[in-house]
Parts: structure tokens; sequence; C-alpha cells
């Protein structure tokens, strides 16, 4: 039988017998949540809902894990504070354990509320829910691959800071930190302090071939991929746009997990 122990080493193995390749892939995400609360949620829904062989049914692990990301993420935003989650997250545990379904019935969010702080919210580096949105955005993308989660991911600015120190092309410096101007990029895939040009940056995206006729691989970022290899600039109005996008895109998510009022 399944212990609880092989369980979570069969998530950190992201084994692909046990788990379906959907699983695996909000897995991965949480793996990057802004908080570990929802290690303790996933271990008691599996407690509550394996066979008597240790299997969870794969369509309803699945929902549950996304309607999970959907709360704790937004959670992370309107109400920031890892003990905060613990009220709802424990009333929602409680559920689990009496054979319910998970619903934040008394927890849901306002639309335009989550907008705006969403808007308004300042996706410093150092904040865990800054990795954690841009994760989410690139699984978003169903053409993205599961990663493996031994690589070391980084938060990259798209246009860059040694950029706008010399162009002075954006109208607002704050623009630098929007989550529009931000993505995931691999940590080995070192970007040189002189490559801060838009076109100098496309190659490392992509991967190129050195002076030395060495392959250096690309990001396995499918969005990035994309931009390198879509866009010959990355401009003001393309922050901006893609800002918009991933904020929208994350309000729909959690319409669509029924966790809007």
């Amino acid at each position: 039988e399944l212990s609880i122990s092989s369980y979570l080493s069969n998530v950190s193995n992201q084994d692909k017998e046990k788990f379906s390749d959907e699983v695996l892939r909000r897995l991965y995400v949480l793996n990057y949540a802004p908080n570990g609360m929802w290690n303790y949620f996933t271990s008691v829904y599996f407690m509550q809902n394996k066979d008597a062989g240790g299997k969870l049914d794969d369509e309803k692990f699945c929902a549950f894990l996304t309607k999970i990301t959907a709360f704790i993420w937004a959670y992370a935003i309107t109400n920031p504070g890892v003990n905060a989650l613990r009220i709802p997250v424990y009333a929602e545990m409680v559920k689990l354990i009496e054979g319910k379904d998970i619903e934040f019935a008394d927890f849901k969010f306002e639309s335009s509320t989550v907008k705006s702080m969403f808007n308004n919210y300042n996706f410093k580096n150092s904040r865990p829910i800054t990795k954690s949105l841009l994760t989410w955005w690139a699984f978003h993308d169903e053409n993205q691959p599961l990663l493996s989660l031994e690589s070391v991911f980084e938060v990259e600015h798209i246009f860059a800071k040694k950029r706008q120190e010399n162009e002075k092309s954006l109208s607002n410096e704050d623009l630098l930190e929007s989550i529009g101007n931000k993505a995931l990029l691999e940590k080995k895939i070192n970007i040189r302090a002189s490559d801060y040009r838009f076109e100098d940056k496309k190659k490392y995206y992509a991967g190129f071939t050195n002076s030395k006729k060495q392959r250096k691989e690309g990001t396995k970022i499918v969005e990035l991929q994309n931009i390198a290899n879509c866009k010959t600039d990355y401009t003001e109005k393309d922050i901006i746009e893609r800002h918009n996008l991933i904020i929208d895109s994350f309000i729909d998510f959690l319409g669509q997990n029924n966790l809007l009022k």
C-alpha cells in the first residue's frame, strides 16, 4: 500500500507511472508556491482519497490541484503572510476529512478587487509570489513540457535594467519590475551583462552556436522561445500588453475554478 512517505517521494521524483502528465504539471507549479501549505493540503487529500492500492482518481486529483493553486496564488496577493492562509486551508482540510469537496465558499474573491491588487502589486524578484505567478503562467501554455524539479530557474527581466539605464526608453522605470517584463529562465543560461539589448538576449533564449562552434542550449520555457522567435524588439507596449494578459488570464483562471463571488 502506498504510504504518505512513498506518495511524497513519488511527487518529488515526478513519477510518470504513478501520476499523469497533467497531474505532474500541476504539482510542478505548486512546487513554486509562495509557501509550503500545499504540501500538507495535498497530503491530507491523498490520505483521504487513495484507493486500496494507494492510487488517486487522476481527474479529481487534477481538479483539486488546480483549484488550490488558484486559491493559494490569489490569497498570497490579497492576504499576504503564510499564517493568513491557515484559516481557509484548515477549514477546507476539515471538509476533505468529512469526504466533502473543497469549495472555499467563505473565501471567494471579488474580481475587481483582485485585479486592482494584482495591478498595484510590486512583483519584486525577492517576493516568492513573483516566481509563483511566472511558473503558473509558463504552464498556462499547454505546449509547455514538464520541467525537471532539479533545474534551477531565476527571474529574468526581458527588458534589461541596463538597457533602461542606457536608453531611458521606458516612460516609467517601474515597468522594469512589472510581471509583464519577467519570465522564468534557467540559472545556467548566463546572459552577460553586456548583452542587454533584446537582439542580444534573443539568442540566449533560442540557443546559439558560439565562436568556438559549441552549441549553447536555449531555454525550455516555451513562451520565451516564442518571444525570441516572433519579436524583433521587446518594448514598453509589449510589457504592458503582457502584464494585462497575465493578470486577466489569472482572473479567468479563478473564475474557471469557481473562486469568484
